[in-house]
């Protein structure tokens, strides 16, 4: 399918795309929407960026007729709050001239709120993990006329530690159901998810995850450090014209924490952050001031980032080195989008070296390396994880060898403590006058002994 037109649609939805200014379908979306209309469970691997919700939600759309009924038929769940109240919008998007009502339901909310918005009745149901199984366990939602589930970066909920309310869910479904999945990565914990919960899905796998983007320039730097390469990465940013909407990926909340405050030293009001710990006000506005040009630098980790549609990155700034070479190619794809050119550095110490190569290998591409500039100062400072581990020897404990046996005894023992304990004399005794011992409660035995 070349172009929307093509696509066997009701009028509502072209009208809609035609506002949106869509002309031609990605590859998912083309290869998606005749697999999900015929009604098979669909697994999707795709590069972020390349419009999953729209090659799920466009199918679905097409086939949700008008209905008032109150439970809802179609359950859409995301792993964080800032995709749910994405995705809310995009389906508002596309359902812009037809009558669909969505319910976006996620952790961070009063619950009574929640359960007034689905007391109201819906047709999409929105949810993270977390929030839908507390609705589903106080029974302020049922589920029990979902027709089509779709489960978004799927990876990222089992990363999270939501595979126990994942599983809950999906068994409390009606059996008759279309699965739908997309993940950006296929691990080892998503196939088995697949295995248990998917009847014979169709796979659509567009952009192989390990394939570097052509439109994306890739460049590292060997740095010794953490504080290193906060030297280098404010060397960096000081080139503004250049550097115009940066992201910057971290490891986790603390060292985003830590990047955050130095950058915001020298920075102030131009660099944001976001991870689980901000509250979602904060969060909110982060991202509405990136987006908005307001913010040019954001400190992000990949759980937060995961699906969030971030547009006109510029450059993508790996801090770390991730352990898992897909979620390198998942970083660098938030730039380079829309045919634009995008850049991607990556800072890799000593210890990251084995990480990085693993990265080189996937994407059979070796990412040039650039000197530190001069002007960056290498910094002796160490984090306590970086600074070497002194162990205070145990001197409790020793290495025992053949000569460790035990020494003698101050004085012999006694004659009567030689003694072994033999158990009850009785046994010994009956045996030595019957040959065997005696059973309790055998009055036969005693007869037959005294006939004797």
């Amino acid at each position: 399918m070349e172009a929307f037109e093509d696509f066997k649609i009701n009028k509502q939805l072209h009208y809609a795309i035609e506002d949106l200014g869509f002309e031609k379908p990605t590859p998912i979306q083309a290869k998606s929407f005749p697999v999900i209309m015929s009604g098979r469970d669909v697994v999707g691997i795709a590069q972020t960026g390349t419009g999953k919700t729209f090659a799920y939600m466009l199918p679905i759309l097409q086939n949700l007729k008008f209905s008032t009924q109150k439970h809802p038929r179609v359950l859409i769940m995301v792993p964080t709050r800032e995709l749910v109240i994405q995705v809310e919008e995009e389906i508002n998007k596309f359902a812009k001239y037809i009558n669909v009502r969505v319910a976006a339901v996620y952790g961070g909310v009063n619950m009574n709120t929640h359960h007034q918005l689905v007391a109201q009745g819906c047709d999409i149901v929105v949810a993270t993990p977390g929030r839908l199984y507390d609705l589903t366990l106080s029974r302020a939602l049922q589920l029990k006329q979902i027709k089509q589930l779709v489960i978004d970066e799927v990876d990222v909920m089992l990363d999270l530690g939501f595979r126990f309310q994942l599983t809950n869910i999906l068994e409390i479904l009606p059996p008759r159901r279309q699965n739908i999945m997309f993940s950006a990565t296929m691990t080892d914990d998503v196939d088995l998810f697949i295995q248990d919960f998917f009847k014979a899905p169709e796979n659509i796998s567009v952009a192989v995850s390990g394939t570097p983007l052509e439109n994306i320039k890739q460049t590292c730097y060997a740095v010794p450090n953490f504080y290193t390469k906060v030297n280098l990465l404010q060397h960096l940013l000081k080139d503004k014209d250049q550097y115009q909407k940066v992201l910057v990926f971290v490891p986790n909340k603390k060292s985003a924490d830590m990047v955050f405050n130095l950058l915001e030293e020298r920075y102030a009001h131009d660099v944001a952050v976001i991870h689980s710990n901000k509250t979602q006000n904060y969060r909110l506005r982060s991202i509405e001031s990136f987006n908005e040009g307001n913010v040019r630098i954001l400190v992000t980790s990949d759980v937060m980032s995961r699906g969030l549609d971030l547009d006109k990155i510029t450059h993508v700034i790996n801090f770390d080195t991730p352990q898992f070479p897909e979620n390198y190619m998942h970083r660098i794809g938030r730039t380079g989008r829309a045919e634009e050119q995008g850049r991607s550095l990556l800072f890799y110490t000593e210890k990251e070296k084995e990480a990085k190569e693993a990265i080189e290998t996937l994407m059979d591409y070796q990412i040039p390396q650039l000197p530190i500039p001069e002007e960056v100062a290498i910094s002796t400072e160490l984090t306590p994880e970086e600074r070497p581990q002194h162990r205070e020897k145990d001197f409790t404990k020793h290495k025992k060898n053949d000569d460790d046996v035990p020494g003698p005894a101050f004085h012999e023992k006694k004659e009567k403590n030689k003694k072994v304990n033999l158990g009850g004399s009785y046994r010994r005794e009956v045996k030595k006058k019957y040959k065997k011992p005696k059973t309790r409660g055998d009055k036969n035995y005693n007869k037959r002994n005294k006939k004797k």
